[in-house]
């Protein structure tokens, strides 16, 4: 299954357009702004938040940023006006950070403000291993400044990471843990699935000892189970935590997570970048080719 799941992944670019949309419909809410907000309406329904993600990259031009800024503005004033649950998840080179790390600070300074002013949250998401020292810099001068509605990600096959979690615990960070999907090396980062699982399951445990606020992002059985083992033996409050998946992935076990009674929000991404996002991410996960591809031609969404 590895080896079907990896060609499918690494043949998308010469796979039609209209195809490739076809498959990422599952796991991209539409290009606009409606279509994300009539996705979480749906999320809600069904007793499960969201984190909502404009889609796109490496911006490199001020206006550009700028532009992105506003929309993330406008976002924030849909969620408070639809009262929906939903937070959102922005990424430092999508607000200029390639043009100027000041610049970037500025701009995102101001939707964690914005976001502050209507009651809701930002998590700055996580790139690639070039920007990981940067990311967490940024983290912390919005949390020396006063900002406690912010959030950090921390990618557990990163070597790194033990270090990272145990600088962010001394000051009670909200972290979102996931594994990783940037092609690392391997002097950066553990490429074994056991090595990877391992680190997880040990970063999770740090944080959810020491009283932060952990999103566990992950769609690993085994690693859920760990999960599930840590928090009955730390007794944690109930929002203290969360479970966090992918809009279109696995379906079955995210209701199976909210119908154990705990708290789990998922990933809903829009915008025109809808097919360079789809192709990436397919080709740097092959296993959630996987299950998208299993999910469209058999029905299962498991």
């Amino acid at each position: 299954m590895e080896l079907l799941n990896s060609f499918v992944a690494k043949t998308l670019p010469f796979i039609p357009k209209p195809i490739v949309g076809k498959v990422s419909s599952r796991y991209i809410a539409g290009s606009r702004l409606a279509d994300a907000v009539a996705v979480v309406q749906k999320l809600n329904a069904q007793n499960m938040m969201a984190t909502l993600d404009i889609l796109g990259e490496d911006v490199l031009e001020r206006g550009k940023a700028e532009s992105i800024r506003n929309e993330w503005i406008r976002v924030l004033d849909e969620i408070r006006e639809r009262r929906l649950d939903s937070n959102i998840s922005v990424k430092l080179s999508q607000v200029g950070f390639r043009i100027d790390p000041d610049f970037c600070y500025g701009i995102l300074r101001s939707i964690v403000r914005a976001a502050h002013e209507r009651g809701n949250f930002v998590r700055i998401d996580m790139e690639d291993s070039t920007m990981t020292t940067a990311t967490l810099a940024q983290y912390r001068k919005l949390r020396a400044e006063g900002f406690e509605n912010v959030g950090v990600v921390i990618q557990a096959y990163l070597r790194r990471s033990d270090a990272d979690v145990r600088d962010l615990v001394k000051m009670k960070a909200n972290v979102r843990l996931c594994k990783g999907i940037y092609r690392e090396s391997p002097d950066i980062a553990y490429q074994d699935r056991d090595e990877i699982r391992r680190s997880f399951g040990l970063l999770m445990r740090v944080l959810i000892e020491n009283g932060c606020y952990v999103g566990i992002a992950t769609h690993d059985d085994y690693l859920i189970d760990k999960a599930y083992e840590l928090i009955q033996k730390n007794n944690p409050d109930r929002n203290r935590y969360e479970f966090q998946m992918l809009l279109g992935v696995r379906e079955q076990l995210r209701s199976s997570i909210v119908a154990a009674g705990h708290r789990l929000r998922v990933y809903v991404p829009y915008g025109d970048q809808w097919y360079s996002y789809s192709v990436r991410r397919l080709k740097e996960n092959p296993q959630i080719a996987g299950y998208v591809l299993r999910a469209l031609f058999t029905g299962n969404n498991t």
